[in-house]
């Protein structure tokens, strides 16, 4: 078993299974939501995330404020550790973000990052605390960071904007990589089983770069629960060396019913 493959492969789904959702044009959430995916890899639950949606205001502007945590358990944490955090603050009515921050510790490789947006300037200022450096970027009024491009999907799609084979596509930033296009491709409904019994979803290709960890471009595969909520249910990835998997493994304060087919 490749357990550096391994780690940078949780590392990666980590981030990823933030930004696949799809939605109805009103908010599919609500303050108070939570939610818990345990991340598989051979045998091994090498990892849980999580992710908490809260109401605040950022200075005088309204946000909601999501924290999303990641961290090795058991017996892959004696392989690799990891242990990060992501938070963004993002606007509760237009969706823009404000703030987003990284503090990752992956293995001894951490980052701490922290990204302020300026609308009226066009600009994005990235501080990286960690090797004392600052970083300005251009952007427009349509770019998200890691954890506001979920929310704005879940806001923003319906079934019916939704044609088999097209693609989502959006700029991002949320490293010193700078802005970046983000590319979702839908593949269709599928019903899968989870722990909580069989759910009907909507089926994504996120576009990924192939080499050391994916096999290609299209080696992950996502599903998003198709009701009013719009949460991710399941993803896979083919590595270069095995497979990886992370399930919805629990759920608390949604703002819809979550929709379970009855056998």
């Amino acid at each position: 078993m490749n357990f550096n493959a391994m780690k940078k492969s949780v590392v990666i789904l980590l981030g990823l299974f933030v930004l696949t959702a799809s939605a109805q044009k009103k908010p599919a959430y609500k303050s108070g939501e939570w939610l818990k995916f345990r991340i598989h890899y051979g045998i091994l639950n090498a990892s849980f995330a999580t992710l908490k949606l809260e109401s605040k205001k950022l200075d005088t502007i309204p946000v909601y404020h999501v924290v999303g945590k990641g961290k090795t358990t058991g017996l892959a944490r004696i392989f690799f550790k990891v242990d990060d955090t992501y938070e963004s603050y993002f606007g509760r009515y237009d969706n823009k973000p404000h703030k987003f921050i990284r503090k990752i510790d992956e293995g001894g490789y951490t980052k701490d990052m922290e990204i302020n947006f300026d609308y009226s300037e066009q600009k994005a200022q990235l501080i990286d605390k960690k090797n004392k450096k600052e970083f300005d970027f251009d952007i427009n009024n349509k770019v998200q960071d890691l954890l506001s491009a979920a929310y704005y999907l879940r806001s923003k799609y319906t079934l019916d904007d939704l044609t088999i084979g097209d693609s989502i596509k959006m700029d991002m930033l949320y490293d010193d990589d700078g802005v970046y296009q983000f590319k979702l491709k839908y593949l269709g409904k599928e019903i899968i089983k989870t722990k909580y019994g069989k759910v009907e979803c909507l089926k994504f290709r996120p576009y990924v770069q192939s080499g050391r960890v994916f096999k290609e471009q299209e080696s992950l595969t996502l599903w998003v629960s198709n009701d009013l909520n719009k949460i991710p249910i399941r993803i896979k990835a083919d590595l270069a060396v095995g497979a990886i998997k992370a399930d919805l493994d629990g759920y608390n304060g949604l703002k819809n019913q979550f929709k379970i087919i009855m056998d």
